[in-house]
């Protein structure tokens, strides 16, 4: 049972729990429950009532985190698949107009400065 759920259970039933004690007591003594009593059924509600409420933003949240993620993905695989054509056929366009000579040269070292001669 997730968070939220299980917040609404436990304020539903501090709050019948405190009700039909305070009707049971009123009828059979005509009084009511002892303030401490009643005050902790009610915090116990406020709180899980709260609880609820912020478990709820957190799981719209993260269904909001998560479209957009999946969308940034897609999008980001979209530019790739376009970037990376374009990249492929330059290349392949190169080595087709230079021929087999168009050999890959890699940088040399830098040379050595006038300070180490």
């Amino acid at each position: 049972m997730t968070l939220k759920w299980l917040a609404v259970v436990v304020a539903v039933v501090s709050v019948t729990s405190c009700v039909t004690g305070n009707v049971v007591v009123g009828v059979i003594n005509g009084g009511q429950l002892p303030l401490v009593v009643n005050l902790f059924a009610l915090t116990t509600a406020g709180t899980a009532a709260v609880l609820a409420v912020v478990a709820e933003l957190h799981d719209r949240l993260n269904d909001r985190v998560s479209a957009l993620t999946e969308f940034l993905v897609a999008r980001l695989n979209e530019i790739e698949a376009h970037t990376g054509d374009r990249n492929t056929g330059f290349v392949e366009g190169y080595l087709l107009s230079h021929g087999q000579e168009a050999a890959v040269v890699p940088f040399g070292r830098r040379g050595r400065g006038a300070a180490e001669r």
